[in-house]
C-alpha cells in the first residue's frame, strides 16, 4: 500500500495555494556521494545561477511565496530559511553545495534545480502514515544536540510534517529529524517536492519526473511511482 499523505484544513486555510508531489521508490541501491551524483549537483547549481542571473534566492518569485508562508505561521523567513532557500544560497557560495548520500543528492539537485522545497523519508522508519498538520506543541522531535539524542517539542501553531511517533520535520520542511531519514542503507522511500503559487502544476510534474529519471539511473531497477500532485 502506497504511503498515505495528509495536509491538514488548517495548513490548507492558512497557506492557499499548497501543492505536494510525491516519488515512491522501491529497490533503491544508496551509498556514498560518487561521481553520478556529484554532476546532478554541479548542474543544478549552473541551473540556478542561470536561473536567477544574478538575482539573490529570496528574489524568486517561488522563495518569496515560501518566506510569506513562513511568516503566516510565525517562524520568521531570514532565521529559519525553507530548505530549498538554505540549499540554494549554499549552492551559489564559494563552497557549494554539500555532498551527502547518492540519493539525498539526487533530490538536492532538483530542489536547486527548480527551487523547489524537497525531501526524502527513509519508508522503513515512518510509523504509519504522514500528515502536515499545525502542531499542538507537545508532538516529540527527536533530534541531535552536541552529538547526543534529544528530544524537542514545536512551537504551538507551527506547520510540520509527522508521523504516527511524532515530528519529522519541523517549520513545515526547514529541518529533518533523523528518525526517518535517508541514509546509505536505505531501500525504499518517499520523495516530497512542495510548491506554492506561482510554481505551476506543469513545473512541478517535470520537477518530479527528472526525480524520478535521476532515481532511476542511480539505482537500476528500483520501482518508482510518481503520484499526482494534491
Amino acid at each position: 500500500m502506497p504511503l498515505t499523505l495528509t495536509v491538514s484544513d488548517e495548513v490548507r486555510a492558512l497557506v492557499p495555494g499548497f501543492t505536494h508531489l510525491a516519488v515512491e521508490a522501491h529497490g533503491l541501491v544508496n551509498g556514498p556521494s560518487d561521481e553520478a551524483s556529484s554532476a546532478l549537483l554541479d548542474d543544478a547549481a549552473r541551473r540556478l545561477a542561470e536561473r536567477l542571473a544574478g538575482r539573490t534566492p529570496d528574489q524568486d518569485p517561488h522563495i518569496a511565496a515560501w518566506r510569506t508562508a513562513y511568516s503566516a505561521f510565525g517562524a520568521k523567513p531570514s532565521r529559519t530559511r525553507n530548505s530549498a532557500e538554505a540549499l540554494a544560497r549554499r549552492a551559489l557560495a564559494d563552497g557549494g553545495l554539500p555532498r551527502i548520500n547518492r540519493l539525498v543528492d539526487a533530490y538536492n539537485a532538483i530542489s536547486v534545480a527548480y527551487l523547489v522545497p524537497a525531501g526524502g523519508e527513509d519508508l522503513g522508519r515512518i510509523q504509519g502514515g504522514m500528515s502536515l498538520v499545525r502542531a499542538t506543541g507537545d508532538e516529540p522531535f527527536v533530534t541531535t544536540a552536541g552529538g547526543e539524542e534529544t528530544v524537542e517539542h514545536p512551537e504551538p501553531g507551527e506547520i510540520v510534517w509527522r508521523d504516527e511517533a511524532g515530528v519529522t520535520c519541523r517549520r513545515w520542511n526547514w529541518r529533518q529529524g533523523p528518525r526517518t531519514r535517508i541514509d546509505d542503507d536505505t531501500v525504499d522511500a518517499i520523495f516530497l517536492l512542495e510548491s506554492l503559487t506561482p510554481m505551476t502544476r506543469a513545473e512541478l510534474l517535470a520537477a518530479g519526473a527528472e526525480l524520478a529519471e535521476s532515481l532511476e539511473k542511480l539505482s537500476p531497477g528500483a520501482r518508482i511511482t510518481v503520484r499526482d500532485p494534491e
